[in-house]
């Protein structure tokens, strides 16, 4: 089953404050523009006043943190899919337009322990983790589960995760440029 077939399954009644929390990338279908030699990858969401919620990404890429933080809503509040956009601010040095891409919630696990996160040109992909490992059986599911909504999982990259992961302290080394986030996250 390749692109443009039948459109995917996503999950129904997320709950959102179940959701939130930080979230480990396990692997993905990296983009030509993330940096190959990222590691501990994660994502942080936590409910903003307005029902949007907050998004930190945050990876480690030639031992400096690199970050970008922005805003995801429903795609539409009047169903209960799990489809979700992301708007991202470029940051400072471009002008600054608002950049959204597309977050699907295919699969998740009934404890909101381990996620498989899409987008419908099913060009990128996520594995994300409460912890920084997932049992094989587990990933190998969720591999499935990625090949039964039309990808091509030979791309899917494992991310390498410290154990015990590394703090967001703001004194260490940032690269705030960002930019590899919202390429990899669009697709573009």
């Amino acid at each position: 089953m390749g692109k443009g077939s039948k459109e995917m399954t996503v999950v129904h009644g997320l709950d959102l404050n179940r959701y939130i929390g930080r979230w480990y990338e396990i692997a993905s279908v990296p983009s030509f523009f993330q940096p190959r030699d990222g590691v501990n990858t994660r994502a942080t969401y936590a409910l903003n006043a307005d029902g949007t919620v907050h998004v930190l990404n945050e990876t480690w890429s030639g031992g400096k943190r690199d970050y970008i933080e922005g805003s995801a809503y429903k795609a539409n509040p009047n169903n209960d899919e799990a489809k979700f956009k992301v708007k991202f601010y470029v940051p400072p040095f471009f002008p600054i337009i608002p950049v959204t891409g597309n977050y699907w919630v295919l699969f998740l696990d009934p404890d909101y322990t381990y996620a498989l996160i899409g987008e419908p040109t099913r060009t990128n992909l996520w594995i994300l983790s409460r912890t920084t490992h997932i049992d094989d059986e587990i990933y190998d599911q969720l591999l499935e589960r990625a090949k039964e909504e039309g990808y091509n999982v030979s791309k899917l990259h494992k991310t390498p995760q410290a154990e015990p992961p590394p703090e967001s302290d703001e004194a260490s080394p940032t690269d705030k440029k960002g930019l590899w986030w919202i390429k990899s996250l669009f697709g573009k």
